[in-house]
């Protein structure tokens, strides 16, 4: 796969890569340390996980309206520097013997909050540092940083929870998101900002990125297919560490490796992405992607301690590579067809109507995780996996020819080569997309 290569990306590139390392690691670190240091129950675990996407529901919708109205680069740097801020206070709280359950959830809902405008500002940024016509290439570039992350970071993540504790692991998340922000600075280019025309009320711009994406048949569709899928992990991250560790009996470090195997999968996926999308048609592979590989994920709740493990290694290295794809070309086909005025509440809205469920499914996962236990549990939540594609697919196969538009052989760039002088005037840097993250260990979203 050929990459993007500008001076700007290259900087957005060398921040998210450290970020999506890190953010790997804690993404370990966390669960663990509520499960092992603290004891957290089912239902606490649950309560970690769903504060940190609550403020999705609260403040979703407008802030895609003010990101539409702000530069988005000082957005994404000020949403890095809270969150880094935040989590620093979790090592001094251990340091201090004063850590608690309470802590994590107040530290996931702040940084819940920055993460609104973090994502919803990347989303709507991305095409104005490459162009639209690059967005498939540039998606699958962040997705395979992402996935590069996964692998190693898991891994290394269960292996210092082991050496150092999990706890002064989360300080190195802190120093990636420090990392991304002095990334973003490093940026030349000046963004252009488009406020909304006329004095329209808040509420008014938010009703018209709602009226988007349920007036248009194929957004609608993808965001109900990935609404399902959000919902379904949501239940599955209440109970999977618990799973892992109690359950089957994994340490820490085969913790992080089970998760890198996935991870491995990823990788692959985000690579080939834009050959699957010549190869099937880009909109022909949103739906294709999950219905393949969505059934198998049923596997990995059937594991048992033992060999029988490799049930759930199949079932996530396969589900990851579905998920992946769809991801990446899922957000494309929203990029490349939504009027950029409207992006940001495109966005916002895609998000508030994803992210809005995580809370309540992470909250019904930890109780259905105390009733029934984790295994019958997850396999409610792979499932529910294993049909999401069905929406997308009524939508899409009615279709003639391509939704995205077919950019696969020109979405490259020669290294130092400059974009056309559209591009040019408003080439600016984003960070990585988290559409398709929440399935893993690290930021939950999709």
């Amino acid at each position: 796969m050929e990459v993007v290569v500008t001076r700007d990306f290259r900087w957005l590139l060398v921040g998210q890569t450290t970020s999506q390392f890190g953010a790997q690691i804690s993404g370990v670190a966390i669960p663990l340390l509520a499960v092992l240091t603290l004891g957290a129950t089912p239902f606490e675990l649950g309560l970690v996980t769903a504060s940190g996407t609550v403020a999705f529901a609260l403040i979703g919708l407008p802030a895609g309206a003010w990101v539409d109205r702000w530069r988005r680069r000082r957005i994404l740097v000020a949403s890095d520097l809270v969150r880094a801020g935040l989590l620093a206070t979790i090592p001094v709280a251990a340091l201090a013997g004063v850590l608690t359950i309470s802590q994590l959830v107040v530290v996931s809902l702040l940084t819940g909050f920055a993460r609104v405008f973090f994502d919803v500002g990347y989303q709507s940024y991305l095409p104005s540092v490459i162009g639209k016509d690059r967005l498939l290439t540039g998606n699958s570039a962040m997705e395979t940083i992402r996935a590069s992350g996964q692998i190693a970071g898991p891994g290394v993540g269960g292996w210092l929870v082991t050496a150092i504790g999990a706890a002064n692991v989360v300080l190195i998340q802190a120093g990636t998101y420090l990392a991304s922000a002095l990334s973003l600075l490093a940026i030349r280019s000046r963004e252009e900002v488009r406020p909304p025309a006329g004095e329209s009320r808040l509420w008014e711009q938010i009703r018209e990125g709602l009226a988007y994406v349920a007036r248009h048949r194929l957004i609608r569709a993808v965001a109900i297919t990935s609404a399902v899928n959000n919902f379904a992990f949501a239940l599955a991250s209440a109970v999977s560490f618990i799973f892992l560790v109690r359950t089957l009996g994994l340490t820490p470090t085969l913790v992080g490796i089970v998760l890198a195997v996935g991870s491995v999968t990823a990788m692959l996926g985000a690579a080939v992405t834009p050959r699957l999308a010549r190869r099937f048609g880009p909109g022909r592979i949103i739906w294709l992607s999950l219905a393949i590989t969505g059934p198998l994920g049923v596997l990995g709740p059937l594991a048992q301690p033992g060999w029988l493990v490799l049930l759930l290694v199949l079932g996530a290295a396969v589900g990851e590579l579905g998920q992946i794809v769809y991801a990446i070309t899922s957000v494309t086909l929203r990029q490349r067809i939504v009027p950029e005025r409207l992006l940001g509440r495109v966005n916002a809205t895609m998000r508030f109507l994803l992210m809005g469920l995580f809370p309540l499914g992470a909250l019904l996962g930890g109780a259905l995780g105390t009733l029934v236990g984790p295994r019958l549990t997850l396999l409610v939540a792979t499932g529910l996996i294993a049909v999401s594609w069905l929406p997308a697919y009524f939508a899409i196969s009615r279709e003639a020819g391509n939704l995205i538009p077919d950019a696969a052989d020109r979405s490259t760039v020669q290294p130092n080569q400059e974009r056309g002088d559209h591009d040019r005037s408003r080439g600016l840097p984003g960070v990585g997309d988290d559409e398709a993250a929440g399935r893993r260990g690290g930021d939950p979203q999709r």
